[in-house]
């Protein structure tokens, strides 16, 4: 496979496309599939499914934007860089806000985040093995020595980020799962979801390389924050809704 041109950074000896495009495809077709599923006794579910898909697009790119796009302007590469560049986190914003404007716009008042909730980490994991395969996403270097360090293709040893998100996004699943099963949380799994992820990746992106701010922060644990307290507010928010709803507040 071609290799993108430089030699001044780790990622330029990563090859295009292969893998990660595919199995990234594969997330969003095994979700549409199991939505239009669902959607077959409800076909409004499938345009809040659309208003999820588009909202998660546009807020990949707005987010990668917002965390490092200011630190590829100077690269030779700065175009395929901006064009390609995206966002777990921004995803999941603005997946949520296209799920919510579609919602308002068609009328649909039903909860939606319980359904969508366990598909986000099975599109997430393919993802990220897309990632291993390619080689991106990488940790911070670490010393030679340490057991769980993963070489990149330059030889430099480093957190084995990919594969630690990838642990976690399992966990996930498997809570979300079960949760389905019993009915326990219902009506804020979603919100549960995004605010375990949110606190992962904000104590998580200290142990990638990403590009910081200041003082070993940023944009992207400014968006982690963000969606955790998103996530903390709709629990709340729901949870004092269940309460009134089985008559426990006055």
């Amino acid at each position: 496979m071609a290799l993108l041109s430089g030699t001044d950074h780790w990622s330029d000896r990563l090859p295009a496309g292969g893998a990660y495009l595919w199995l990234m495809v594969a997330g969003i077709l095994i979700s549409a599939g199991i939505w239009m599923r669902r959607s077959r006794s409800d076909p409004d579910l499938l345009v809040v499914y659309l208003g999820a898909l588009g909202g998660a697009f546009i807020g990949a790119k707005l987010a990668y934007l917002f965390a490092e796009a200011w630190g590829d302007w100077g690269r030779s590469d700065r175009w395929l860089r901006l064009a390609t560049g995206k966002s777990i986190i921004g995803g999941l914003l603005g997946g949520y806000a296209g799920v919510e404007g579609m919602k308002r716009l068609v009328g649909y008042r039903q909860s939606t985040g319980d359904a969508f909730a366990p598909l986000i980490p099975v599109s997430i994991l393919l993802g990220r093995v897309g990632c291993l395969l390619h080689g991106c996403c990488l940790g911070s270097v670490v010393p030679a020595s340490f057991p769980l360090g993963l070489a990149d293709r330059l030889g430099t040893v480093r957190w084995p980020a990919v594969p630690v998100e990838m642990a976690f996004q399992g966990f996930l699943l498997i809570l979300l799962l079960v949760w389905s099963q019993t009915g326990r949380y219902a009506g804020r799994r979603f919100f549960i979801y995004l605010t375990a992820y949110g606190g992962f990746r904000l104590v998580h992106e200290w142990l990638r390389d990403t590009p910081k701010w200041v003082l070993g922060i940023g944009g992207y644990q400014v968006l982690s924050l963000g969606m955790m307290v998103l996530g903390i507010v709709m629990i709340r928010r729901r949870s004092a809704q269940a309460k009134i709803s089985r008559g426990t507040l006055p």
